[in-house]
């Protein structure tokens, strides 16, 4: 990289390549020699990524194609890794010319004026990568130019001549990646002017018909939904992307995890003062497959993974918050932190009409709900079959408590010395934990036993109630018929 002229350069015997060989040969040491190159994406080991590498080389331009929060854009900016590090160019090029393969006029006139005493630098490949959102506002001349009278009338040039051409983002992006996000949302007529680019390699402004032999690697995101709700890709450009490849959501609950706790940005106080049992991660995680199979929100918008990595920071945060408020110095999450999450999970949710009327709230509750009851029965054995077996019922002992009246508010008002005591006024609780989990620590005893309540309310056991930052366990029965009392005075004072 010490070398500053052409001549110096040719020295060297440095060959050209083109971005898609380059892409292509450093992929092939890569896999050569079983690194890794596309670092934090996760789940997709054995679906996307080796369709990934097949197109690359193939040298393909790329479509990916996926719901909101599958990492398509983060998968395109680590293509970068697969460039050569540093690559030459000449000096003073706005596209970037390779000094052994110049197409733009600048470079051409400078290697025919200079000869070998070319002035050459060299690009970083973090340089090389350009990524433009599609918009409907997107216009020709951002993407690939337009005429410059003001540059036509200061060089004294007609509008012949190709150094009036104002570049765009394409050409400036020339032997570089260039990815366009949500490429459906492009206007029509915008997408008709990438067909040549991506084929004949032409460039047309304004009339001007320019040969130039642009070396770009395309990558193209788009949501499948797109095609129906805001756009579609138009047919004859579909057709020059040659391959086109799949996203998808996490498949699993420790996938999903993982992902998240890679993302979610910590300080280093909450990791050192707050504790998190992988209960809670696991809820956090269940919540958004819940979602995406929910009658309530529209499947085909997603649910993106970025629900997860706002619930888990919001839970970590509504837990630090009580720690604080409490002045203790450290604490540990509770099931009832989960009301901290509702915020995070409001935002990322499309609802259809049945949704709507339920409410984002409501839903988002329900999901908590549907995550306990689904991870219930890991942990505990399943009420409803309890009750109907001949064998001793192990709620019984706390549901009949309730049954006489008695209920418990677990909030974030609560001290944890408070948390404790409210928990063990309920009798058999704390047994029915130990009898089934025995090894626990007193933080996860305590929580397991808040466990039971959720799940035993989800079972319609116990009735649950949403408080201001918590919850409320009471008898089933009784808070049925106090809401039957209550609708009874409502319809008197209607009267």
């Amino acid at each position: 990289m010490q070398n500053t002229t052409l001549g110096q350069l040719k020295a060297t015997n440095y060959t050209s390549r083109s971005v898609k060989e380059e892409l292509r040969e450093n992929l092939i040491k890569v896999l050569r020699d079983k690194k890794t190159e596309f670092e934090g994406i996760i789940g997709y080991d054995e679906t996307v990524i080796p369709e990934l590498q097949t197109a690359i080389l193939s040298r393909h331009n790329i479509l990916l194609l996926g719901l909101r929060g599958q990492a398509k854009t983060r998968i395109a900016r680590l293509m970068v890794n697969l460039l050569d590090e540093y690559v030459p160019y000449v000096a003073g090029s706005e596209i970037f010319d390779d000094p052994l393969n110049p197409i733009s006029w600048y470079s051409k006139n400078e290697i025919a004026t200079k000869g070998d005493d070319t002035e050459i630098a060299w690009l970083h490949r973090s340089e090389r990568y350009t990524e433009k959102l599609a918009t409907p506002d997107v216009t020709v001349a951002d993407l690939i130019g337009d005429v410059d009278p003001i540059k036509a009338a200061t060089l004294k040039l007609t509008y012949n001549d190709e150094r009036v051409i104002h570049f765009g983002l394409i050409p400036r992006a020339h032997r570089s990646i260039f990815v366009i996000n949500e490429l459906p949302d492009l206007q029509a007529r915008i997408q008709v002017a990438l067909f040549n680019m991506l084929q004949e390699k032409d460039i047309q402004i304004r009339g001007f018909k320019l040969r130039l032999p642009l070396d770009i690697q395309f990558v193209f995101t788009a949501n499948p939904e797109d095609y129906t709700n805001r756009g579609s890709i138009v047919t004859p450009l579909k057709d020059r992307i040659e391959s086109q490849i799949l996203t998808h959501y996490p498949k699993s609950i420790e996938i999903s995890r993982k992902i998240t706790f890679q993302e979610a940005k910590l300080t280093a106080e909450q990791k050192a003062n707050i504790e998190a049992d992988g209960l809670l991660k696991d809820l956090v995680e269940q919540i958004a497959f819940e979602a995406r199979k929910s009658e309530y929100i529209d499947q085909k918008s997603g649910v993106s993974a970025r629900l997860t990595i706002s619930a888990y920071e919001n839970l970590i945060s509504t837990a630090e918050r009580r720690m604080l408020i409490a002045g203790e110095k450290n604490t540990f999450v509770r099931l009832s932190d989960l009301a901290g999450i509702i915020p995070a999970i409001t935002g990322k949710i499309e609802l259809v009409y049945e949704g709507e009327l339920e409410g984002p709230a409501h839903v988002a509750t329900t999901l908590i709900g549907k995550a306990v009851k689904t991870l219930f029965a890991r942990y505990f054995p399943d009420p409803e079959k309890a009750k109907k077996t001949k064998t001793a019922n192990p709620y019984t002992e706390i549901t009949e408590w309730f049954t006489e009246g008695h209920n418990v508010d677990v909030t974030d008002t609560l001290s944890n010395a408070q948390y404790k005591k409210a928990l063990m006024l309920v009798p058999g609780l704390y047994d029915l934990v130990k009898k089934f989990h025995p090894k626990l620590s007193e933080n996860q005893t305590l929580l397991l036993m808040e466990f039971v309540l959720h799940g035993l309310a989800e079972y319609s056991q116990l009735s649950k109630n949403f408080l201001n930052g918590g919850f409320g366990f009471s008898d089933m029965f009784g808070s049925l018929f106090n809401a039957e009392f209550d609708e009874e005075e409502d319809e008197d004072d209607f009267r």
